[in-house]
Formats: structure tokens, C-alpha cells, sequence
């Protein structure tokens, strides 16, 4: 049964490559190259039998030189161009494979990066396709080539000598025996090793990303022995592969030599008894030479394959995700028109409930606030608004067309996102203005000044000696926080979207950036659909509604003074917080 799964899990692996488009006329000149190589290379050992039978100064003619010169050379090149053609195609699958796989990871929901390192994701881009790069660009040219060889070498011995040929065979069931069990083992390392280098790196990158949170809360020893701990288990399963290349080197090494010995005792004994030539025994060692070199290439590109195949069901599995449909759906302009949760309810994976039965309307160019104790379920909400998630019950409409219908690059156009993160890209101050956009390029630079004025970006921007072309570091951390926003202000500004959400957009700045980050909001708020999650009572007390959430219920709706006076929690907030 075993065997039947190894066999199965094999064909995923061959059929993921021939789904890449290769350059087809690289694949068949290198094949057709190689089997000219090989014809080539076929000669060598019948010129050198006809040399050594007919040895003597003067049977040294300048032809046969000749010839023998001209088979070496020819092979030389030609294999040269064969493995260079072979070795293209090998990099272009390789290629198409981590194109595929970058432009669905682009594509996958939100809920898949939630589940898994994103380290983890990238060591499957980088790693396990680099895996089977290896295999075909460096294995599998010489095990295209090789088999060739075999074919014919083996043809010919038949014809030169079929009772020596059949005892050279017989190292075949041997080597069977022993790669088999060898290659199985190889596998399960193998899989054991990317699952593992792919932790190492997510811990890796998660920790170099988090260095200032890292030394700030003197973590150095505690990630100094996570990061060694995870060294250390990639050490040991680097060992135990190398156990198994050890003992695949050597018993390839003994059973090549076992057959070399039985051959040269054999045909000597031929020799002798005048029913072999010396030339014959000699084309039959090189012919033999012929076939060992492939052969000892092979053992290496079958453990690979096993490793390639491992590598090749994690990338199946990302392939195999479902993925959002950017342009599937209408195109829908949504100025005007309001936006309607009714009943809707939401659960993750894991089934533990987080909205239930939630409903409110936002009209046009209302400012809907959301408030609630830490944990609700407010950003939640905003995840379904985006569609970074599905509801699990209940519909969300904008207008009387639900939102799902809508094509998502369409409906995300429309929407401005404003999150206390403030989430930036490395790169320049210019470069996340304009980011996401079409034709980000062709922004003139008066325009991205005007939108930094609207969010009072402008002044610390040009106080930078290179301007909007200020490199901003990664993820922004040579702004400061009260900085950042401004920026991710000026980008909605640059947007210009028919409906805007902040998410806590001044909870994490000191009260004079907060101070001018709320004027730029209420710049940008002017004229636009809002919905507003705010833990400060102060920001959204005039809002047109507020909806109180609690363990993912809304428990009530209505202005400041509604909620003051029928809400008993959301009372005691504005007790706390504004008197």
C-alpha cells in the first residue's frame, strides 16, 4: 500500500512541471543534441578497438587520428550546447514555478496569512523551489543525457559481447535493492528538513522584524537560544541526510568495482583463450565507463527527486488554496449609496463565534462610530467590510447588491483604509503615496504635495533634504508614528475613496500629533461615507450613530446623547472618559 502511495505521490510532481510553459524548440534541440552526443561518444570506444587491435607504428595513419580527434571535439561542443539548452529549460520551469506560486500567494485571502508564518510562505517561494531548481537544472540534463548513453552503450555490448553484457547486468537488481529503501529514506528526511528550514526562517525573519521590540524587552538570550535550538535541528536532519548520501556513495562505489573486477577477470580469461580480442576488451571497459559515470549520477538525481518531490507537495498544496477573483463580478460606482449589514455573524476557522447577528446601515456621507469593549469584534467588522473575510451568516449589501457581487478590485478602489498601524512599504515617502496606484509613475509631483497639505504632511516632508524621495526605511521606522499616519492620510487623500474607515487612527499617538492627525481626518472625513473605530469616546461624540458592540452582539445604536441616556455601559465610557 506504501508503495502505491509513493507511486501516486510522484505524478503531482511531474504533472505540476509540464503545466509550465517551457521553450519547446530549447527541450527538443537539447534532447536531439544529446542523442548526437551520445552516437558521438558511441564511436569513441569502436575507433579504440580498431587502434589497439591493429597497433603499430605504422597502422598509425592520420585519418584514424584524425577521427578519433574529431569524435572528441564534436562531443565536447555539442554536449556543451545539449546541457546549456537542457539547463534553460530546467530554469524557465523553475521560473514559471515561482511566478505561479508569487502571483496566487497575491491572490489568496487574508485568512491564509493569519494561519501561517509568513516566513513560513516565503521559505516555500524561495527554498522548495530552489529545491527543484536543483534537480532540473543541475541533475536533470545529465540524467537526460545519461540514459541515453546507457541505451546505446548497452545496445552495442550486446552486439560486441551478449555473455558479458548479461554479467554486467546483473549489478542492476543490486543497485535497485539498494536505492529503493535509500530513496524512501531520503524522503521523509527530506520533508522533515523543509519543514524545519521553514520555521528557522520564519522565526528568523519574525525576529530580525521585531528587532526594536526584541531589545527593548532584553530578549537577546531568549532568541539566542530559540534561533540556536533551531540551528540545531537542522543540523541534525542536514546529518542524517548525509548518512544516507554516505552510504549510497560507497555502496554505488563497491558494486561498480565488484562488477569492473568481474569483467576485466572475465574478458582476460577470453583474451587468453583467443575467442576475445584485446581491443574488443578494451571498447568493452569503455563502454562500461560509460555506463557506470550516468549510472553513479543517477543515485544522487533520485534522492534529489524524492527531495524535489517533498518540496513539490508543499508547493501543490499553496497552488491549491482558493484564491480571490480581483475582476470577477460588476463594476459598480458606490457614490450614494448605503451600506447595510444585516444579521450578519462570523466565526474563524477554529468555530469559536466572534459577530453575531450584527445589523446597522451606514447612509451617505454619515460618520458611523463603533465603540465597545477591547475584543468585540469592531475590527472584525471592518475585515468583512473589506472582504478579507466571508460572513459565515447574514449579508452585507452596498445598496440593494450585495457586496459579493461586486467585483473585488472594484469595491476595494472605492474604499480608504486608515488603521493606527499605519502601515508603510519600504521605500520613499513618494513611492507609498502613490502606492497601489495605476499609473503611480505619472503623479506629478504638485499633486502629491497638495494631498501631503490636506493631511499636514507637507511641512516635515520638505524638511527632509531628499523630499517625497526620502527613503522611509522598512516599514516606516525612520518616521515617527504621529509621521506615518499623516502619510497614510495623504495616500487616502490621493485615493480619493467613497467610503473611509479608520481604524483607531489616533490611539497610539502622543496628544500634539493626535492633535493635528485629527484635523487631517476631519479633512478627510468631509463629504464621505466614515465608519469610525475609536476607544476615545472625545473623537466620535458627534458622530451621526454609534453602535455599541459587546462579545460580538451590537447591544445598542444611536447619537451620544441617545446612548447616554439608554445604555448603561456606554455611559459609564463617557463618565470615564469625558468627565
Amino acid at each position: 500500500m506504501e508503495s502505491i502511495q509513493k507511486k501516486q505521490s510522484i505524478k503531482p510532481f511531474f504533472t505540476l512541471l509540464t503545466s509550465i510553459k517551457i521553450p519547446k524548440w530549447a527541450l527538443v534541440f537539447g534532447l536531439a543534441t544529446s542523442l548526437v552526443t551520445t552516437i558521438v561518444g558511441l564511436l569513441v570506444p569502436l575507433l579504440t578497438r580498431e587502434l589497439v587491435d591493429g597497433f603499430s607504428v605504422e597502422a598509425l595513419s592520420g585519418g584514424l587520428i584524425a577521427a578519433l580527434a574529431a569524435a572528441f571535439i564534436v562531443q565536447a561542443v555539442i554536449n556543451g550546447v545539449s546541457i546549456y539548452l537542457l539547463s534553460m529549460v530546467g530554469q524557465r520551469i523553475v521560473a514559471g514555478l515561482r511566478e505561479r506560486m508569487w502571483l496566487h500567494l497575491l491572490r489568496l485571502r487574508v485568512g491564509y496569512f493569519d494561519q501561517h508564518a509568513s516566513g513560513q510562505t516565503v521559505s516555500r517561494v524561495v527554498n522548495d523551489t530552489g529545491i527543484v531548481r536543483n534537480l532540473i537544472t543541475d541533475h536533470f540534463p545529465n540524467f537526460v543525457t545519461g540514459i541515453i548513453t546507457i541505451i546505446g552503450a548497452v545496445a552495442i555490448l550486446l552486439v560486441l559481447d551478449w555473455k558479458m553484457t548479461l554479467i554486467m547486468m546483473l549489478a542492476v537488481p543490486l543497485t535497485i535493492a539498494i536505492m529503493i529503501p535509500l530513496g524512501r529514506k531520503m524522503a521523509k528526511i527530506s520533508r522533515s528538513l523543509q519543514d524545519e528550514t521553514a520555521v528557522f526562517t520564519g522565526d528568523v525573519q519574525q525576529t530580525l522584524g521585531e528587532i526594536r521590540l526584541m531589545k527593548s524587552s532584553t530578549a537577546e538570550r531568549v532568541e539566542e537560544q530559540r534561533g540556536l535550538s533551531g540551528v540545531q535541528k537542522l543540523y541534525g536532519l542536514g546529518m542524517r541526510e548525509a548518512k544516507v548520501y554516505a552510504l549510497i556513495g560507497p555502496l554505488m562505489y563497491l558494486v561498480v568495482m565488484v562488477v569492473i573486477v568481474m569483467i576485466i577477470g572475465y574478458g582476460g580469461i577470453r583474451v587468453s583463450e583467443g575467442s576475445m580480442s584485446t581491443g574488443s576488451l578494451v571498447a568493452f571497459l569503455l563502454y562500461l565507463f560509460q555506463i557506470v559515470v550516468p549510472l553513479a549520477t543517477f543515485a544522487r538525481f533520485f534522492t534529489e527527486l524524492q527531495k524535489a518531490r517533498g518540496a513539490t507537495e508543499r508547493i501543490i498544496d499553496i497552488l491549491e488554496l482558493p484564491r480571490e477573483e480581483q475582476h470577477r463580478g460588476i463594476e459598480l460606482d458606490i457614490t450614494g449609496k448605503t451600506l447595510r449589514l444585516e444579521d450578519v455573524s462570523f466565526a474563524y476557522e477554529n468555530g469559536e463565534p466572534v459577530l453575531q447577528g450584527v445589523s446597522f446601515e451606514a447612509r451617505p456621507g454619515q460618520k458611523i462610530a463603533f465603540a465597545g469593549p477591547s475584543g468585540g469584534g469592531k475590527t472584525t467588522i471592518f475585515g468583512l467590510i473589506e472582504r478579507f473575510y466571508e460572513p459565515t451568516a447574514g449579508t452585507i449589501t452596498i445598496g440593494d447588491v450585495p457586496i459579493g457581487d461586486v467585483a473585488i478590485a472594484s469595491w476595494r478602489d472605492q474604499i480608504g483604509y486608515v488603521s493606527q498601524e499605519s502601515a508603510m512599504m519600504g521605500g520613499t515617502i513618494r513611492a507609498n503615496l502613490t502606492y497601489g496606484l495605476p499609473d503611480a509613475d505619472s503623479y506629478a509631483d504638485e499633486e502629491l504635495w497638495r494631498v501631503s497639505r490636506m493631511a499636514y504632511a507637507e511641512e516635515f516632508i520638505a524638511s527632509f533634504p531628499d523630499g517625497l524621495d526620502t527613503q522611509v526605511g522598512e516599514r516606516g521606522v525612520k518616521l515617527s508614528g504621529g509621521q506615518r499616519q499623516r502619510i497614510a492620510i495623504a495616500r487616502a487623500f490621493l485615493r480619493d475613496p467613497k467610503l473611509l474607515m479608520m481604524d483607531e487612527a489616533t490611539a497610539s499617538l502622543d496628544s500634539q500629533s493626535e492633535g493635528i492627525v485629527g484635523q487631517a481626518l476631519g479633512r478627510l472625513m468631509e463629504g464621505r461615507t466614515t465608519l469610525v473605530i475609536a476607544h476615545r469616546l472625545s473623537t466620535i461624540v458627534d458622530a451621526d450613530q454609534i453602535v455599541f458592540i459587546e462579545g460580538g452582539r451590537v447591544t445598542g445604536i444611536g447619537n451620544h446623547r441617545e446612548l447616554t441616556g439608554k445604555h448603561a455601559l456606554y455611559r459609564e465610557f463617557a463618565e470615564q472618559q469625558l468627565t
